[in-house]
């Protein structure tokens, strides 16, 4: 099972991190395991490149756990309210839709939030 903890401040999507194997299908051949990494890398590229932020993230290619923090998200990293808007929607983005991704796939996905 993956579980993915979103990291809020203030209510404020800044990040999340996914530890574990989906174990939907077998290594190399696990479609959900395949969907998580690209919407990840969706979002740390759209973060460091569209929207011209940094974005300090972590990747551990054996256990494929994935660490990502996008301090921009936050007022008191980021002044331009629009940057922070976008980058937090991005993140808030993916926290929906992997709830969704849950209704089908409960064995295998956990999805949960972090205020701090």
């Amino acid at each position: 099972m993956t579980r993915i903890t979103f990291f809020k401040r203030s209510g404020i999507f800044y990040g999340f991190e996914e530890k574990g194997h989906t174990g939907y299908g077998s290594e190399g051949d696990d479609v959900l395991c395949a969907a998580l990494s690209a919407m990840t890398m969706l979002i740390i590229n759209a973060i460091e490149v569209v929207y011209a932020s940094n974005v300090d993230y972590s990747i551990d290619e054996e256990t494929t756990d994935i660490k990502v923090i996008a301090t921009s998200a936050l007022p008191e990293f980021e002044d331009d309210e629009r940057k922070r808007f976008a980058v937090s929607g991005l993140i808030e983005a993916y926290f929906y839709q992997l709830n969704d991704m849950t209704e089908e796939y409960y064995e295998f996905l956990e999805v949960e939030e972090q205020e701090d």
